[in-house]
């Protein structure tokens, strides 16, 4: 019986045996057909590394020159530049004569990057182009190897959109920089609210969103401020709001209104100076004691505006220069009659740049801070008269500039409504410390 059994056993074993060849036969297959498509995976990715692109600038690509980079230093001229670098003299005269309706080489200012584009293969390494960065976005490009032609260009800038927002701690700059942000919305911040808002007496708690844009070239270079659309700011619980509007295209005016299409502008401006660098050091003070005079009592029938020697002092509104003279305590001084109601005067100047009869418009620089006069310290005082008598500048209710056209009145109102909701969504970015408590709060 054992005999009987034996023979089916040994089949069934035999047969077993031979699938699991079979079996091991397909997994070592199927293992080499998976290593030859992992090989063919990463010689395939290696085939489609494309190689890097060609550096190209200036509108030019660099592989096909011999690339010198390099900064004006004061005292280069272009011509030293070129002669430097093995240009002879009569080349560089022919090139001055055939660039000047161009470009002035003689406006070449320390600091600004060039380029020099030379030829490959000459063991001079002669250049055949200059390319002078005005800026960062602006350029010349001199070319003279075989006739000689300059032209500017400009780098493609991409334009972005930002939002901003934040609370006045102690000044605007201090609140710019607690957020992040670049001083230059403070100096155009100031420009715009110039006529509704005194930024000398910020107060704390204030607060201020904005709508700005912002440059770029090759999508990653910051290159500056564009400009603000929309503006928010709330001063002494107020709110201010300004919108951006082009009111001429061909003319390109461009000026800024609030809610209601009323121009933010007024006929006088707040300041005789730009925000930037400035403070009141001394106000309107028919009390005042005075140093220079003992500590005696004497009327100070003008504002003090505080800054640097050098800085420029602006007319606050377009007038006519009745006088232009230095006298005693006044030192340097100017004097704007704007109407039969207004006149200006600005005293202690360091030079006067306009002459009587000369008529200036509002944000002319008509001179410079100074020390001239009866002063102890630089600065200029700005001393202001209604009907013939000196008034305090900040308590008169001045004339509001000219309304926008009503016929352009209710297209305004249709684009600042987006500009004004969205503005209105903007969460004010309190201060560090503030949001530190409200979030333990």
């Amino acid at each position: 019986m054992g005999k009987r059994m034996g023979r089916p056993y040994f089949q069934h074993r035999k047969k077993t045996m031979r699938i699991g060849k079979i079996v091991l036969l397909i997994l070592v297959f199927i293992g080499f057909y998976a290593c030859g498509e992992e090989e063919k995976k990463v010689q395939k990715n290696v085939e489609i590394e494309a190689p890097a692109p060609d550096p190209i600038e200036f509108g030019f690509n660099l592989n096909d020159y011999v690339v010198i980079k390099d900064t004006v230093r004061n005292g280069d001229s272009f011509g030293e530049i070129l002669q430097k670098n093995n240009i002879g003299y009569s080349k560089i005269f022919q090139i001055a004569e055939k660039t000047k309706d161009t470009f002035d080489i003689r406006k070449l200012v320390a600091g600004k990057p060039y380029t020099l584009l030379c030829t490959k293969g000459d063991s001079l390494n002669r250049p055949e182009c200059f390319i002078y960065q005005k800026n960062s976005i602006d350029y010349v490009v001199i070319k003279f190897k075989d006739s000689i032609n300059a032209y500017t260009e400009s780098k493609p800038v991409k334009i972005v959109e930002k939002e901003a927002s934040g609370v006045i701690t102690s000044s605007l700059s201090a609140s710019l920089d607690d957020a992040g942000l670049s001083q230059r919305l403070a100096y155009d911040m100031s420009d715009i609210y110039a006529w509704t808002i005194d930024f000398f007496r910020l107060q704390k708690g204030d607060e201020f969103k904005l709508i700005y844009t912002e440059k770029y070239i090759n999508d990653t270079t910051f290159v500056g401020i564009d400009n603000i659309k929309a503006a928010y700011f709330k001063h002494n619980g107020e709110p201010f709001y300004a919108f951006q509007f082009e009111t001429d295209s061909i003319k390109q005016i461009v000026d800024y209104y609030d809610e209601n299409a009323k121009n933010l502008r007024r006929a006088f401006l707040k300041a005789p100076v730009r925000y930037k660098q400035v403070r009141i050091s001394s106000r309107y003070n028919l009390r005042r004691r005075i140093k220079l005079y003992g500590n005696r009592i004497r009327p100070h029938k003008g504002t003090d505006f505080a800054a640097p020697i050098g800085t420029p002092i602006i007319s606050t509104a377009n007038g006519v220069v009745v006088e232009s003279a230095r006298r005693g305590g006044n030192g340097n001084y100017v004097k704007v009659k704007h109407n039969s109601t207004y006149t200006t005067q600005y005293l202690h100047m360091k030079k006067r740049k306009v002459k009587v009869g000369e008529f200036v418009k509002q944000g002319d620089v008509i001179g410079w801070v100074g020390m001239t006069g009866n002063t102890s310290g630089p600065h200029v005082c700005y001393r202001f008269w209604k009907n013939g008598r000196q008034v305090d500048p900040f308590k008169q209710k001045l004339p509001d500039a000219d309304p926008i056209d009503e016929r352009l009145k209710d297209s305004y109102l249709e684009y600042i409504a987006p500009l004004k909701t969205q503005i209105d969504g903007i969460e004010i970015q309190l201060p560090q410390e503030e949001a530190l408590i409200t979030a333990i709060n």
